[in-house]
């Protein structure tokens, strides 16, 4: 994906998430790795308002080259790409029900859901939930990279965590298949906040990891 594709496309997807409500008002940040950079929509900006030409690009570094200001998310995306390679774009949203599911108490890291839904666990798998923090904190973002380094590490990698009382973020190697994890995981919050069903049974789960290479 190019520069003009990616302001393009980053465009489009704020567009569908803040039409279908999973942001609104200025929530929310989506950002595209590039081969010299990273495109990433800028602070305080509406997702349903986007200005492809407006869009932040910074260097690998982090530094500022080009557009408006660029979302204070900036340094928690790089940390995701910096730990995972395959990573190519980041969704956070603000999005209901990931957000009052992020509500209840639980250890650090835990998930937020357990696995009861099989395209819950093909589509986005185990989401770690980071106790609240500052938004923009430097030390969750480095937090976040770890986290994500660890998993991969261990053989259970993420494409999804939450930030307690903010909200979800998402990955995977293009826009529209972040966004795809994006609307799973808010699904299935949705389905456990409503009912708090039942996990998949341990046979479930294998038979999904055997089939479909899900890991959880």
């Amino acid at each position: 994906m190019n520069l003009d594709e990616a302001r393009m496309e980053i465009c489009r997807v704020g567009a569908s998430l803040f039409t279908r409500g999973y942001v609104h008002g200025t929530t929310g940040n989506i950002s595209v790795r590039l081969a010299d950079g990273y495109l990433i929509t800028p602070t305080d900006a509406c997702l349903g308002e986007l200005d492809p030409a407006s869009l932040a690009f910074v260097d690998p570094d982090g530094v500022h080259v080009d557009g408006e200001p660029a979302s204070k998310a900036i340094a928690l995306h790089r940390s995701v790409y910096d730990a995972d390679n395959s990573a190519r774009c980041i969704i956070h949203t603000h999005s209901r029900e990931v957000v009052a599911a992020s509500f209840e108490e639980r250890e650090p890291e835990d998930d937020l859901l357990p696995p009861i839904t099989p395209y819950q666990v093909m589509k986005v798998g185990s989401t770690p939930v980071l106790h609240y923090s500052t938004p923009g904190s430097a030390a969750t973002a480095e937090h976040v990279g770890r986290l994500v380094a660890r998993r991969i590490r261990d053989h259970r990698p993420v494409r999804s965590l939450v930030l307690a009382r903010l909200g979800p973020n998402v990955w995977h190697g293009t826009p529209l298949r972040a966004m795809a994890v994006l609307e799973e995981l808010e699904e299935t919050a949705l389905l456990w906040n409503r009912l708090h069903p039942s996990s998949l049974p341990a046979a479930a789960m294998k038979d999904l990891a055997e089939r479909f290479r899900a890991a959880w």
